[in-house]
């Protein structure tokens, strides 16, 4: 790689030319780039889950948890959350809409039909929000408040760093793979597309997967 570089100087390569020279050199030697090593998330188990909700239940910010509890059950992405609208709610099909989320997609996210009464009630004691969760400005969370909350209630819990709004996602999405949900159904939940996916999704509907998701997140232990 030094010759190179030597070489490339010598002979005033620009950037471009330089990469082009690296590229054959790689396919002379027939060398390969290393593979990114993806980490797997570091899961809390049901005890920590708990404690962790505990910690929020004692807070007694009920808004805080209402939307702690909504951003496990959906696995719905940060970012995404404080952007619901309260009209985006249907209470009674159990779902929410996601407008322009990741990708520019829009997508339905499933709740537990039991905490549908928990949403109507929260919607019932906000009647002027435009947002689901709104601060006392009257405008939605942003992304680093939510996460400066989960901080909070990780601290309060007595657990580990590596607690944050997006390892509720993985959890979520865990348990859902453990209670055999099929990776399509589970893609659908989660809003992750690829094109392999996509011809499974033309045989799919979110009505198709309501059942499976209903049954499996009655077995997670944690009141609503």
């Amino acid at each position: 790689m030094a010759q190179l570089v030597r070489l490339a100087r010598k002979e005033r390569l620009s950037y471009d030319e330089f990469a082009y020279v690296c590229q054959q050199a790689r396919k002379k030697l027939k060398l390969e780039k290393p593979k990114r090593e993806r980490r797997l998330p570091q899961l809390l188990t049901a005890e920590e889950l708990n404690r962790f909700f505990k910690a929020v239940r004692d807070g007694g910010q009920v808004q805080h948890e209402i939307m702690l509890k909504l951003l496990l059950f959906t696995a719905v992405r940060v970012g995404e959350l404080v952007n619901i609208k309260v009209a985006d709610v249907d209470l009674p099909a159990c779902k929410i809409f996601i407008d322009q989320g990741k990708g520019h997609k829009d997508r339905y996210l499933l709740f537990p039909q039991a905490f549908a009464l928990v949403l109507r009630a929260h919607l019932a004691a906000h009647p002027k929000n435009r947002y689901l969760f709104e601060t006392q400005r009257c405008g939605p969370y942003t992304v680093r408040r939510v996460q400066q909350i989960v901080q909070g209630y990780r601290v309060q819990a007595g657990l580990g760093n590596a607690v944050h709004p997006h390892l509720f996602r993985h959890q979520m999405l865990t348990f859902l793979t453990g209670e055999k949900l099929s990776d399509a159904q589970i893609q659908l939940l989660s809003g992750h597309a690829s094109k392999k996916s996509l011809e499974v999704y033309q045989h799919l509907s979110l009505e198709a997967v309501d059942s499976a998701y209903q049954q499996a997140v009655k077995r997670l232990e944690l009141g609503m």
